[in-house]
């Protein structure tokens, strides 16, 4: 058995309804699906849940060395691209982080959404999706 694609992602948010309104206006996620426990959203060609939860919860976890982390990176093309959703995402009055050198290709920066949930957007798009979808 192979396991070809990562299908939904689910992200724990204390409102859906706020946060289904944050991810569509700030985001530009496409709304599916509403009701009081959970939101459907496409978004970057994959399904988000919006999972209602309780307060404090978050996609991020702590490292070994007390750093909170991200689990999702989202891929755009190019430094370019990159600079330019940063842009956006400050114009639509997201927190972001600054772009970031880590020491391997590309750039990234960081940003979080109405609960905190921390999100990686890196510079790169995988080769395997160029070569499939562009």
């Amino acid at each position: 058995m192979t396991v070809l694609r990562v299908g939904t992602t689910y992200i724990p948010v204390t409102n859906v309804g706020e946060s289904a309104d944050w991810y569509v206006n700030k985001l530009g996620a496409v709304l599916n699906y509403i009701d009081a426990d959970k939101a459907i959203l496409d978004l970057a060609n994959q399904a988000f849940f919006l999972v209602k939860s309780r307060d404090g919860q978050s996609a991020n976890f702590i490292d070994y060395e007390g750093k909170e982390r991200f689990s999702l990176t989202f891929e755009v093309d190019g430094l370019e691209a990159l600079t330019k959703y940063q842009q956006d995402l400050m114009k639509n009055e997201v927190r972001v982080g600054e772009i970031e050198d880590r020491g391997h290709a590309g750039n990234n920066f960081v940003f979080y959404d109405i609960d905190g949930n921390m999100f990686d957007v890196w510079s790169e798009l995988s080769p395997t999706f160029k070569e499939k979808y562009l």
